[in-house]
This record gives C-alpha cells, structure tokens and sequence, in this order.
C-alpha cells in the first residue's frame, strides 16, 4: 500500500512574480505618506536618508540571498538564524520578526480605515477593517498565485501614480517650484545637516524597505531555488531606486514643510500642490490600491512564518500551525489567524502600531548577516580565499554594524514596546524547551539537500511531491 504523502506549498511562482509581490509589500507611495516627518527629522534631506538605508541594506540583501541558497525553505530569518546558530535564538529572531509581519498587515488595514473614514464618516471604521481581513484572508487562502496576479495589478496602479507624480513634480520645479531645478544638491546636503539626523531618518525609512526580505518566504513555492536570492537583490534595487526618485523630487520641490497643513501624512497634499484636486483624488486611490496590496504581501509572509514554525513544533498544536490545505495548497489556518490579526486596526492609531515594526525588523536583518558568517566562513570553512573572507566575513559583517547601527537609533517607544515583545517570546522557549531543558524541534532540511552557496547557480529544481486531489 503506497503511503499518502503530506501536501506541501505549491511551487507556482516565477522571480518575477516575486520581486512583484516584495514590492508590493514595501508599498512604494509610502515615501510621499512619511516625506513630512522624514523631512523635519532630517533637516530636508530626506533623499539622503534613503541612499543611507540603501546602502546599508544592500549588504544584507547579499547575506539574504546566500543563507536562501544554502536553506531553500520558507521562515526567512528565523531558519536561518536556527540552522546557522542555534535553535533556540533562532527562535527568538523568528519570534521578534512575527511582530513586523504581524503588524505590517494591520498597519495597511489602519491606512484603509483611514481613507474611507474621511470619505464615507458615516460608516464605522470597523466595516472597512473586517472587509479588508476578509479580503486578505479570501485571496491568500485561495493561492498564492491568485495573490501574486491581484498584488500585480494594485503595483502597476502605483507605479503608474508615481510616475505621473514625477512629471507633475518636475514641471513645477522646471516653472520655479522649489529648488527651481533637479540638479541641486540641496535634497541631499546643505548647512545644518547633522549625521545623527539623517541615521533617525534613516531608521523611519527602514520601515519603507521591509518587504525584500519577505521574499524568502516564497522558497518553497518558487519555480526555480535561484529565483528568490535574484528577487531578493532585484527588490532591493527596484525599491530603493523608485524611493530615492521620489523623494528626490520631493524635496526639490519642497525644500522646507512650510507649505504643509499636515506633516503627519503628507501625501494628499503633496498631490495637491503639484497637480490639483483631479490628481490629488487619483494619487489617493493610488495610494489605498498600495495599501491593499502591501496588505495582500505582508498577509502572505506572516502565514508562513507561522506555518513554519508550526511545522517545527514551536507553535502549537502543530496539526493546526503546521498544516497545508490539500485542497489550496495553503496554509489555510496560519492565513485566518493572521486575518484574525488585522481586526486589532479597528481602533489603534497608526504611531502606536508602526513604532515597534523596525524593532523586530532590524534585529531580524542583523542576524541573517551573522548567519552567513556563521554558516560560511566557520561551519563551511570558506574563508580561505580573499573572495571568501570578502564573501562571508566582511560584507556580513558592515551589514550586522548598519543595522546595529539603525537598531539603536530606534524609538524609546519602539525599543520598550520591542523588549516587552522579546519578553513573551523568551517565556514561550521557557515552556517549549520545559525550561530549557529540551532541544527546540528541528526544521527537518537535510543541509546535505541544500545547496551550499551563491556558487550554486545550477541548482536543480526541487521535485514537487504529488497531491492528493478531493
């Protein structure tokens, strides 16, 4: 009698079907929502903070795209953390970067409610919230597929937003708007510019680029192994350079916030400014599509991040946390619950909920870089070349000290809320581990399985088991 096997997550999606969905989850018109508060932290060079982070999270995107080689399974920073160090610290990275997945979702749904309260205030915000958890839940439930085509749709509309944004803005500065030009270098350096402002900046627009790591939840559901560490260095790439254009021109637009009513949230009125009532009602609906679609990614991630851990036994009960829909090929119980999650955009204000996203973010980002050391250059033993110690030793290690850097730059709100968080999470290992006394379970990836690094180019593509059908 041949044994039924377990349904596994569908492998279904193409690099570029993944750079779209980690763009999608970074919500690109994001840069035009926090211009105000970037550009009063930073003294007007909010495009420099941009390059900073940029710069800073291109290390780890490279330190993402190797440990995505050697461990091609969904849970991100947690599996790495847990196979290149320990277990349990493993843990405890995973569980600090379940508070930005979890919130993010929410954080798009608060946005919604936001919207369509100043239109429609006659409607509880509680009607628009179950909607869009709804809406999250249904799609993502579905496939993943089905949730990669609708996030495709929602990004085209926003890249298309700010593409005409751009062209509005660089027709008013050509008219005498600002700098009067775009090529001064006031958006990027003038007098009065202090370092520690721009790293404060710099740590609120890490908020922007949280979304490229997103992308390696999607290993077991790529086509190809090597599709997610190109995607992640793709979404990078792709996302910094659309948010350093727009607050580029931004900020040559408006080197100074006098002009702004409402510095919280900036975008209506920049739309206004440069293009009228018509565009300004266009660039909203842009930005409400970008919302839902950074709300459909960042659903998707956090399921699997439960899945995952589900499927190691440290959430419980594992047949519900670890399981996948033979029918979907889903994990359809990770997916409610984290829809169920979203209801909490029913009443907080979006400060209270974005504060604490950076603190589980940047921790996860600094010890993806230490796992790479880790892995390659002492358990592999691949520091014997100047490539190698360049490779995994010294590019690992400027990426760990900027984030460490961020890290610390990071709210007090941010780093209480973030340390009460770690708190819950240490007295889970307590009770798994039976006060430490027990190994946390293992992932069940044989390394032997995994390719063994970024030379692993022609890695061939993993067998899908079959399926049972209903």
């Amino acid at each position: 009698m041949c044994a039924v096997t377990a349904p596994t997550l569908k492998r279904s999606l193409g690099m570029w079907a993944i750079v779209g969905l980690g763009l999608g989850y970074m919500a690109p018109v994001t840069v035009f929502d926090t211009f105000g508060i970037v550009s009063e932290e930073t003294d007007g060079v909010v495009p420099l903070a941009y390059l900073v982070g940029l710069v800073v999270l291109l290390f780890t995107a490279v330190s993402y795209g190797a440990m995505v080689r050697a461990f091609p399974a969904a849970g991100s920073a947690y599996t790495y953390t847990r196979e290149a160090i320990h277990p349990a610290l493993g843990f405890l990275v995973g569980w600090a970067s379940l508070l930005d997945y979890l919130l993010l979702p929410v954080v798009n749904a608060v946005i919604i409610r936001l919207y369509m309260e100043q239109f429609f205030p006659e409607v509880p915000g509680a009607v628009w919230v179950v909607g869009v958890a709804a809406l999250l839940i249904g799609l993502n439930v579905v496939s993943v597929k089905a949730t990669s085509r609708v996030n495709g749709v929602l990004l085209i509309a926003a890249l298309a937003g700010i593409a005409a944004f751009l062209v509005l803005a660089g027709l008013q500065i050509s008219k005498g708007m600002g700098t009067g030009t775009l090529f001064s270098l006031q958006p990027i350096w003038h007098d009065g510019v202090q370092l520690s402002a721009v790293l404060a900046g710099t740590t609120i627009v890490a908020f922007s680029f949280i979304g490229f790591d997103a992308v390696t939840m999607y290993a077991e559901e790529a086509k190809h192994p090597n599709a997610v560490p190109r995607a992640v260095m793709l979404t990078v790439l792709i996302g910094g350079a659309i948010f350093f254009a727009g607050a580029w021109f931004a900020q040559s637009a408006f080197p100074t916030l006098d002009a702004f009513e409402y510095t919280d949230d900036t975008l209506p009125e920049l739309a206004l400014f440069v293009g009228g009532q018509a565009f300004q009602l266009l660039f909203v609906a842009v930005a409400f599509a970008a919302a839902v679609a950074s709300g459909l990614s960042s659903h998707a991630s956090v399921s699997r991040l439960l899945y995952v851990m589900g499927r190691n036994g440290v959430l419980a009960p594992k047949r519900w946390f670890g399981s996948v829909s033979p029918r979907f090929r889903t994990p359809v119980f990770t997916t409610v619950l984290a829809g169920l999650v979203v209801l909490l955009a029913i009443t907080p204000t979006l400060d209270l909920i974005s504060s604490v996203i950076n603190f589980g973010a940047l921790i996860a980002f600094t010890f993806v870089n230490l796992a790479v050391i880790a892995h390659y250059a002492i358990r592999l033993g691949r520091r014997r070349t100047p490539a190698d110690i360049v490779r995994f030793i010294v590019l690992p290690i400027l990426g760990a000290a900027g984030t460490g850097l961020l890290w610390v730059h990071l709210s007090a709100d941010a780093m209480i809320l973030g340390t009460v968080w770690t708190a819950v999470g240490l007295v889970i290992l307590f009770a798994v581990t039976r006060g430490f006394r027990r190994p946390v379970a293992e992932l069940g990836i044989d390394e032997a399985d995994a390719t063994d690094g970024p030379d692993a180019d022609e890695a061939s593509e993993p067998e899908v088991p079959t399926v049972p059908t209903r």
